[in-house]
């Protein structure tokens, strides 16, 4: 990959392409009641001090980078498991403000961090978990085939798109709802736009 991605821009790319473009390509950001305490979640995982939880041993804030995948990142937090040979095994675990999800955008993400720590390490990492704010409970993710080969298509779509420097149309939905872009957005706006415009052309 020409360039390095943030970790965020792939999650980004996968909730939506057009908000990922204004942030990674137009520099918009604005911040809501959701994605501050998203912040403040991720603050408080990755500031806490390495240690153990039910005998295994954790690390936080750990610096992840793939050159293959062109993304770089921080796990919230890196457990290390016993293996079935006794070596350890990486366990990434990434902290959520809301709940589980149908889609894959949160297991994507998670599957990004295990694939940049099995370039780093040389090592095969074949879990993880997220653990979600609203029932505050982990859901385990197996990164199996498929999500491995989603993630490498849509790295590299996402990789295309940021290069193009061109952001896609707005795709009205319910996602609109929680975006914190969505008033620099304005999802349909344009097309209103052109309409009343339009109009005061015609004859």
């Amino acid at each position: 990959m020409d360039r390095t991605l943030p970790l965020s821009a792939l999650q980004h790319y996968l909730y939506c392409p057009r908000q990922c473009a204004l942030i990674h390509v137009e520099k918009v950001w604005a911040e809501n009641r959701f994605t501050a305490e998203g912040r403040l979640l991720h603050l408080r995982a990755d500031a806490g001090a390495p240690g153990r939880r039910g005998g295994v041993a954790q690390d936080r804030a750990v610096p992840l980078r793939s050159d293959r995948l062109g993304l770089y990142g921080v796990a919230d937090v890196i457990e290390l498991r016993p293996g079935p040979d006794g070596s350890e095994v990486p366990y990434p675990v990434e902290y959520k403000r809301g709940g589980p999800k149908i889609e894959d955008w949160d297991r994507e993400q998670l599957c990004a961090q295990a694939l940049c720590l099995e370039e780093m390490l040389g090592a095969v990492v074949p879990e993880g978990a997220i653990f979600y704010g609203k029932p505050r409970r982990r859901e385990r993710v197996v990164f199996d085939t498929p999500l491995r080969e989603a993630v490498e298509h849509h790295c590299r779509e996402l990789h295309a798109m940021i290069e193009a420097a061109e952001t896609p149309e707005a795709v009205p939905g319910k996602r609109c709802r929680g975006c914190s872009l969505r008033d620099a957005c304005m999802p349909g706006a344009s097309r209103r736009v052109e309409t009343y415009l339009q109009r005061g052309l015609d004859p």
